[in-house]
């Protein structure tokens, strides 16, 4: 009876595991192979051409026209800083001395080492004068006029190699003084007075000028022809600067230089921008925004604004290609225009871009348009 219990048990739990394996086959075969996640419903919009004017802004930053660093040019403690942290600086300023009063022995030593050396050489002189004339009266050997002879020249080799270490002497006396090459700002020294600098390694500080002082910034290749206009004096514009505070700079610049070579990775073109800086408002390293006006219309291809997103500094889209599928793409912005912005670069003309919706979106989603939604810049 008790072996009838136990069969009755084993045939019911086969019969329930068949089953439940039954159903997950079944929901296998339902779900699919390769089922995909259901499309997100997205807008897009059309990457377009307008005419654009009016005033292009380039992110740009401070940078010295003239900037060195100064370093020990001779071994020795620090004895005297003559200039504040921060201070302005004249050409030819003191600014630190090394050791000069062991530099100026050095000079004195070597002005008496040049004064023994003629005083030596005089003396080897006379007597090969003297030789000479007992020579004329075959008093003495020939062996001995020769030897007058190499004493002369030898003195006079110790009297060059005097002068040389005179000359060494000052030049080191010089060097102990150091001054500013050119008028600028001092920074914060990175030495105090009795530190010991080594020639040639040690950083003292830096000395950058401050008036006039450049801004560099980068330009779309396309932008050349333009840009070269104006330094040549050809065309006319207005260029100013937003400060980081959101006020605008009260002088205004102009084009100086522009960079031999076009990025190939990036497509820009450094241009720099000199400004009269009499305050020493434009500090070198200041991050700030230059403002070109636009001295006539072009085209340029547009986007809406909103359909970019930022990270980490740089600016993205989702683009869509023929499978209704998304791809990341980084772009280079222009001129903001209201709801929409110039794209420098990044983006051809004719391509489809999410505009609402990319928040719920990664490289490779599907994607599903709304209807009517398909969004074109308005002209």
């Amino acid at each position: 009876m008790k072996r009838n219990h136990i069969f009755t048990a084993l045939l019911l739990t086969s019969g329930l595991f068949v089953q439940a394996c039954g159903n997950k086959e079944a929901e296998k075969k339902d779900a699919g192979p390769g089922m995909q996640a259901p499309a997100t419903p997205v807008t897009t919009a059309v990457v377009s051409q307008e005419v654009v004017t009016g005033i292009r802004s380039y992110p740009s930053n401070v940078v010295p026209l003239q900037e060195t660093e100064i370093r020990a040019e001779v071994s020795g403690y620090i004895t005297n800083i003559y200039v504040a942290d921060g201070a302005y600086v004249s050409k030819g300023q003191r600014l630190y001395e090394i050791d000069r009063v062991r530099y100026t022995a050095a000079v004195d030593q070597a002005r008496a080492n040049v004064e023994i050396a003629k005083a030596n050489l005089a003396r080897v002189e006379k007597d090969l004068q003297r030789y000479e004339k007992l020579a004329d009266q075959d008093a003495i050997a020939k062996q001995t006029l020769d030897y007058a002879y190499t004493d002369v020249n030898n003195q006079k080799a110790q009297v060059q190699a005097a002068q040389a270490a005179l000359t060494t002497a000052k030049t080191n006396l010089q060097r102990s003084v150091i001054v500013a090459p050119f008028s600028g700002n001092i920074g914060i020294s990175q030495v105090r007075s009795g530190a010991l600098v080594s020639a040639g390694t040690t950083l003292l500080n830096t000395v950058s000028s401050t008036n006039p002082i450049a801004v560099e910034f980068q330009i779309n290749e396309k932008e050349i022809p333009e840009f070269t206009g104006l330094q040549a004096g050809k065309t006319s514009t207005t260029i100013n600067l937003t400060l980081p505070d959101g006020s605008t700079y009260g002088s205004l610049g102009r084009i100086s230089t522009i960079d031999r070579a076009v990025d190939p990775q990036t497509g820009t073109l450094k241009v720099r921008a000199s400004f009269d800086n009499p305050a020493n408002t434009l500090r070198a390293g200041l991050n700030l925004t230059l403002n070109v006006a636009s001295t006539k219309a072009h085209e340029e291809m547009v986007i809406p604004y909103r359909a970019i997103f930022e990270q980490l500094g740089t600016f993205s889209v989702y683009t869509v290609n023929d499978s209704s599928t998304v791809d990341l793409k980084q772009i280079s912005l222009g001129q903001k225009l209201g709801d929409k912005v110039v794209v420098a670069s990044g983006l051809q003309l004719g391509e489809r871009i999410v505009v609402d919706g990319v928040a719920a979106l990664k490289q490779g989603a599907k994607i599903v348009e709304n209807d009517n939604a398909t969004a074109q810049p308005k002209k």
